[in-house]
Formats: C-alpha cells, sequence, structure tokens
C-alpha cells in the first residue's frame, strides 16, 4: 500500500469504495445489502483512524532540533570534563547520552507506529475486510467478487 508507514495514504481504497456503493446499488433488494454497508462504513471509518494513527504528531524538525540539542549539550559537556582521572565523569556523560538518545529513538517509534520497532498491524481493518468477504460469500458466489487478491478489478 503506498503510504504505509509515512501517514500517507493510497488512492485505491477511495476507488474501491466508490465501487462498493455502486455495487451496493444494484444490490439494494438483497438480504446482503444492509450487512454490505454496515461493514463498508465500519471499513472506511477503520482506514481513517489508521491514517490518523499513521500521521506523526512531531514535526522533522523539531525532532532534528532535539538530535541536535542532544550533540551539543554531550559536546560541551565532554569539553568541560577533566583532562586526568576523569573517569566516573566519562561513565556518567556516556550513560546520559546513551539514555537520552534512546528516548528520543523512542519517541519517534511511538510517533510512527506503523513502523520501526513498534510496528503496529493493521487488525481492526483486517477483522472487518474477513467479516465482509464472509458475508458477501454467504449470500453471493466468489465470482461475484468484483476485484482479485490484489484488488485490481476484475474484467467484467
Amino acid at each position: 500500500m503506498a503510504g504505509h508507514g509515512h501517514g500517507g495514504g493510497s488512492p485505491a481504497p477511495s476507488v474501491w469504495s466508490t465501487d462498493f456503493r455502486q455495487t451496493f446499488r444494484t444490490m439494494a433488494d438483497k438480504p446482503a445489502f444492509g450487512m454490505l454497508v454496515s461493514a463498508d462504513s465500519k471499513r472506511s471509518d477503520e482506514r481513517e483512524e489508521r491514517l490518523t494513527q499513521a500521521s506523526a504528531s512531531i514535526p522533522s524538525a523539531i525532532f532534528w532540533f532535539l538530535l541536535a540539542t542532544l550533540f551539543i549539550t554531550v559536546v560541551a559537556l565532554g569539553v568541560c570534563l577533566p583532562r586526568r582521572n576523569n573517569r566516573g565523569q566519562l561513565i556518567t556523560l556516556t550513560v546520559i547520552t546513551v539514555l537520552l538518545t534512546a528516548m528520543l529513538i523512542i519517541i519517534r517509534d511511538v510517533d510512527r507506529p506503523f513502523g520501526g520497532i513498534i510496528d503496529v498491524n493493521p487488525t481492526a481493518i483486517a477483522e472487518v475486510e474477513r467479516q465482509a468477504t464472509r458475508d458477501f460469500l454467504a449470500h453471493n458466489g466468489a465470482d461475484d467478487i468484483p476485484c482479485d487478491d490484489q484488488g485490481d478489478r476484475r474484467p467484467a
């Protein structure tokens, strides 16, 4: 999916939504219609929520400012260390540097949950897709599904 992990969106789901709604118009008198409309609405809501969560709330400029501030602080503290008998101060400076760097990495990773170390999976939308497919197939044949496994429209 284009934009995965970067807060961007793919135009494909919007096209699919339009296609779903056009297909639903032709199925208005079938029993699965209400379930399909409900599932499509839930899918759309889950997608919007995922895109909102994937958008970084900390601008890159602020992150780079924090990184530069950390670098300047560490260098300034390193310059101020005594030249002799400084083992304790070097260990302390190293530990502080590692902790502050780890903190910045964690903040950046938490701010972008759909990539990096955390990498949240799209379980909610996958469940909606599974339910919609199950409900559709319960009332229609697999040949009636308008797209293939990759989401490309099947020839009419």
